[in-house]
């Protein structure tokens, strides 16, 4: 695959594990690596071949420390791509699963892209917090409006104007982490994950993940269940549609061609 300067991109079948690569700055990302990991997440949301992504940090201290604010303060233009911090906070069409394999640190920004994810595995020595207010600045990546949807108005607010530190387990009690892990199982946890989601359809994950989204942010059930999803109609016309049912009469496992 591509060579980059900031972040590896590794494809291993159907799955991709990005590694967001800065370790001497604990994988702070400055807004180049940012216009460099929106290229591998457009590469990866155009391949057919790739089905669900595994993001993570290199080294074992940080997932992503947020802005290199180090970068920022030294005048250097902070203009991001259009799909904003890390490639994918503003990234509103990937249909695709991306699981965040959070390894250490994760924050402001670092936080953010793991929340952009739509699942987060964590090492047992992760630590997540929006602490931008203690810099002077606000957590404007999608942290102010992804966390309180995550595990509501009154437990994001108590970490957001606290600017606090959570381990992975209150994480995970609190709802925003999905598994935690001891530290040296960490990617083993996130490829089980990902192994789990490539036995599904494809194109039925595609859909659910579009009608997840999508439907929360309709004003009632009705509309969202009535919802018209472009995701949905690829899924019914698909030649997945058929092998899944064909392979469950025929008692066998389905081959899943994503298309």
């Amino acid at each position: 695959m591509t060579e980059y300067q900031y972040c590896k991109a590794e494809r291993d079948g159907r799955l991709l594990v990005v590694t967001i690569n800065r370790p001497e700055v604990m994988n702070a990302i400055h807004p180049p690596a940012s216009f460099e990991l929106e290229r591998v997440f457009d590469d990866f949301a155009a391949d057919p071949d790739l089905w669900v992504a595994i993001v993570t940090g290199a080294g074992d201290r940080a997932f992503s420390a947020g802005n290199d604010l180090k970068y920022q303060a030294a005048g250097n233009d902070m203009a991001r791509p259009k799909t904003f911090f890390g490639g994918l906070t503003a990234r509103f069409d990937l249909a695709k699963p991306v699981i965040a394999a959070v390894n250490g640190v994760a924050m402001g920004g670092g936080f953010e892209l793991a929340l952009a994810s739509d699942l987060i595995v964590a090492s047992e020595r992760a630590v997540f917090a929006l602490p931008e207010p203690r810099v002077g600045l606000a957590a404007l990546a999608g942290g102010l409006a992804r966390l309180p949807r995550i595990i509501g108005q009154k437990r994001a607010m108590g970490m957001i104007l606290t600017a606090r530190r959570v381990g992975a387990e209150e994480g995970r009690e609190l709802g925003f982490v999905n598994e935690v892990v001891p530290h040296a199982e960490l990617m083993a946890a996130a490829r089980r994950w990902a192994d789990q989601i490539l036995e599904c359809s494809p194109m039925s994950i595609r859909a659910s993940k579009e009608v997840f989204y999508r439907a929360a942010d309709a004003p009632d059930l009705e509309t969202a269940i009535a919802g018209d999803y472009p995701a949905v109609h690829a899924m019914r016309a698909s030649e997945d549609f058929v092998e899944g049912p064909l392979a469950f009469a025929e008692k066998r496992a389905p081959q899943w061609k994503g298309r």
